[in-house]
């Protein structure tokens, strides 16, 4: 049985935008600790949320409904809101379920904070 982690971070960039940050396996077990971080985060128009997942290794049906949450989130308030370094499989299969149509997508969190408004 293999040991399913998640490590979610959260911390503020020098340019004032919020990242959250990934780490492991989003799957039903390891979800909630990332819906965690979600939720203790502030959600303000002014500051920009990157969430980043470019060290996240699995993620199943589970974990996108969490970043769908993320967006309605995001969306109720405002706030502008990136997904950060998806994998290709990853990104593979938001484009097949349409999420690609809901979120903004960026390789890295430098291009992220680069995209926003100066």
């Amino acid at each position: 049985m293999t040991d399913r982690t998640l490590t979610a971070t959260r911390h503020t960039h020098s340019r004032g935008a919020t990242v959250l940050a990934a780490v492991g396996e989003l799957d039903h077990h390891t979800a909630p600790e990332l819906t965690r971080v979600i939720r203790e985060t502030t959600f303000s128009p002014e500051v920009p949320v990157l969430i980043d997942l470019s060290e996240l290794t699995y993620c199943d049906s589970t974990g996108i409904t969490v970043l769908v949450g993320a967006y309605h989130r995001a969306r109720e308030g405002e706030v502008p809101l990136f997904l950060v370094g998806l994998n290709d499989g990853l990104m593979h299969v938001f484009r097949i379920i349409g999420l690609d149509q809901l979120f903004t997508f960026r390789p890295t969190v430098e291009d992220a904070i680069n995209a926003l408004p100066a």
